[in-house]
C-alpha cells in the first residue's frame, strides 16, 4: 500500500473510532498536515500553507503549523485529546502531547468565532 492510501486508510480509521464516519470523507479530504504526516487535521480546520515551517536538525525535528476554523475549543481539544494516543503521542496536558524525543504543543486562540490553532512540533530538551 503506498504512503498516501496508508495515510487515506488511517484517517477513516480515526475518523470512525470517533463516531466521526458521516465526516469521513471530509477528514480524509484534509487528512493531516502538510509538514506533519503524522498530526492529523481536524475536519472543519483549514491548514494555512504560507505559515508552514519544517527544520530537521541532528537533534529532531522542529515543525510548525497553523490552521483556522469556525469551531468549538473545547471539541477542537476533545478532538486531539482523542485522536492523538490512537497515534502515539501521549497526554502530558489538553493542549501538549509527546511521542519518542518529540513534544507536540497546540496554542489555541479564538476571535469573533474563528478558531486558530497553532501546531508546533520540536525535539524535547
Amino acid at each position: 500500500m503506498s504512503l498516501p492510501g496508508h495515510k487515506l486508510l488511517l484517517a477513516i480509521v480515526v475518523a470512525a473510532g470517533l463516531g466521526l464516519v458521516g465526516q469521513a470523507s471530509a477528514y480524509a479530504a484534509d487528512g493531516f498536515l502538510s509538514v506533519a504526516d503524522d498530526v492529523p487535521l481536524m475536519p472543519g480546520l483549514s491548514e494555512n500553507p504560507d505559515e508552514a515551517t519544517v527544520f530537521d536538525k541532528p537533534g529532531g525535528r522542529i515543525v510548525q503549523a497553523v490552521a483556522s476554523g469556525r469551531l468549538d475549543r473545547q471539541a477542537l481539544l476533545a478532538f486531539y485529546g482523542q485522536t492523538l494516543p490512537q497515534l502515539g503521542w501521549q497526554p502530558a496536558s489538553a493542549s501538549r502531547f509527546t511521542r519518542e524525543a518529540e513534544a507536540l504543543t497546540l496554542t489555541v486562540e479564538s476571535r469573533g468565532g474563528l478558531l486558530t490553532v497553532r501546531f508546533e512540533i520540536a525535539p524535547i530538551k
